[in-house]
């Protein structure tokens, strides 16, 4: 008789340690190594905004485009190229997006001007929409459902985790040594490496059938994600009262919602609204989007706090997000073994409790300087409790998906990664910016924080029914019985 799996359970082995042949690390590594490019990119820049400005002839005002130029392409592609990469070559688009961001880092780092710098920040934007859900498709097509695909993505969410963490840390140490353009050679350097071992290595990967592209669907997505990001990245710096915040917003939903109205209508759509309503799918998402924003928002106020109230240097403070880098490769060596033994959605759950709780924890700190050491070793453990959930959500959507909808399940994946990056601190992150006494306004930002990731973790255990026993089927529509 047949006999229902559950395909993010534990296996009947959950602790054997899978083997990678040479060709399967090679493999990994050129894969890794591109999201880590990627990852390094989303602050690699930061700390050196105040001195790129002045040496562009870029006014304060101005300097929030380095930032946006780059976040509007990366998230409003992401899903279109995913899709792309499906029905044309997903090894095809991957080296391309390679060779263009490596292109325009070399554009951005030789800039002459805002126009020029700006440019490159754009097109690495766009090269960064089609490497990662391709490469993201590559991981989970060449490395089948299991203890090998398992490691292969807690790699893959260690180094995602752990490059924006050196790139905050390298960021700062790189402007003050070499200057600012130095940091945009780094990821120059970083493309010129893993462009000449991919062609080699990849194995072509697309869908046997080739449907025509949901034009209509591409447009009113990748548009509607496009306001969405511009809207949420403006009132980060400036508020939400500004008309074009207000106007790009209402645009945005607008678009998207016109973009699931589209999607019911069309024979071949640019995304299954069957799989948006798989349990795994739809719960597994939102437990992503929510620990990458409120994990962006506590990193964002303890900078403030770690700089403002506390005093520390930018220096000392990449010491700190150093520290939670360093915990998170490690709870990237222990994220697959603990969902060999649990299951991915139980693990998703736990690691979102434990991200509140100790986001909670960080309610404790006060004007003394020895709460820099709570600050510490509360956001490391959290970040470990993160890492765990980015590794689990990610495993959680993607098991069960057929391969030719794996570039679309991972454009999901990543484009919940890019919103979720996006929109935690233009929503709570602002509270603590125009408060009038720092401190009150980073406990207000952090007991939400805590209270929402708490929230949706109950929501998520409910929702994936977390509680049944193992051996059940679970990627099935939200509705279903």
């Amino acid at each position: 008789m047949a006999i229902d799996t559950d395909p993010t359970t534990p296996s009947a082995h959950p602790l054997d340690t899978p083997r990678l042949s040479t060709r399967d690390k090679l493999v990994l590594f050129v894969l890794c190594a591109a999201q880590f490019m990627v990852a390094l990119d989303f602050s690699v820049l930061n700390v050196a905004l105040p001195v790129l400005g002045p040496d562009l002839g870029m006014s304060r005002s101005a300097l929030q485009w380095a930032v946006t130029a780059f976040a509007l392409p990366s998230g409003g592609f992401l899903m279109l190229f995913g899709r792309i990469g499906d029905l044309y070559g997903r090894r095809k688009l991957f080296l391309t997006g390679l060779a263009l961001f490596g292109a325009a880092s070399l554009l951005a780092t030789f800039a002459w001007d805002p126009a020029s710098f700006l440019t490159g920040r754009a097109l690495q934007g766009l090269g960064a929409a089609a490497i990662v859900p391709t490469g993201m498709s590559l991981l989970t097509t060449t490395f089948p459902e299991g203890p090998a695909r398992d490691r292969a993505l807690g790699i893959s969410g260690t180094l995602l985790s752990l490059g924006f963490t050196v790139g905050m840390v390298a960021g700062g140490v790189l402007t003050d040594v070499f200057g600012w353009r130095s940091t945009m050679g780094l990821l120059t350097l970083f493309a010129l490496i893993v462009l000449p071992l991919a062609p080699g290595l990849l194995p072509e990967s697309r869908t046997p059938e080739r449907p025509r592209l949901d034009v209509p669907g591409a447009v009113t997505v990748t548009g509607g994600l496009l306001s969405l990001i511009y809207a949420l990245s403006t009132a980060a710096d400036h508020g939400f009262a500004r008309p074009d915040v207000i106007t790009t917003l209402i645009a945005g939903l607008a678009l998207l919602a016109t973009f699931g109205y589209v999607e019911s209508r069309t024979a071949q759509p640019l995304v299954s609204l069957p799989m948006l309503r798989r349990r795994t799918v739809a719960w597994g998402n939102l437990g992503g989007l929510v620990t990458f924003s409120m994990m962006s928002t506590v990193v964002f106020a303890l900078t403030l706090y770690l700089q403002e109230v506390l005093h520390l240097s930018a220096f000392e403070t990449g010491l700190v997000f150093g520290v939670q880098g360093v915990l998170s490769a490690v709870a990237g060596t222990y994220a697959p073994k603990i969902i060999g033994r649990i299951g991915a959605r139980r693990t998703l759950v736990g690691s979102l409790v434990g991200q509140g709780a100790l986001g909670a924890a960080l309610l404790g700190l006060n004007t003394h300087t020895w709460s820099v050491w709570l600050a510490t070793a509360a956001v490391s453990l959290a970040s470990m409790c993160h890492l765990g959930a980015i590794i689990s959500y990610g495993l959680t959507v993607t098991s069960g998906v057929p391969d030719e909808e794996q570039g679309l399940a991972t454009g999901l994946v990543t484009s919940t990664q890019q919103v979720g990056l996006t929109v935690g601190i233009p929503l709570l992150g602002v509270l603590a910016t125009t408060s009038g006494d720092l401190m009150s306004g980073v406990h207000t930002v952090l007991a939400l924080d805590s209270a929402i990731v708490l929230a949706a973790a109950v929501l998520i255990a409910v929702g994936l029914r977390v509680g049944r026993p193992s051996g059940t089927v679970e990627a099935q529509p939200v509705g279903a019985r």
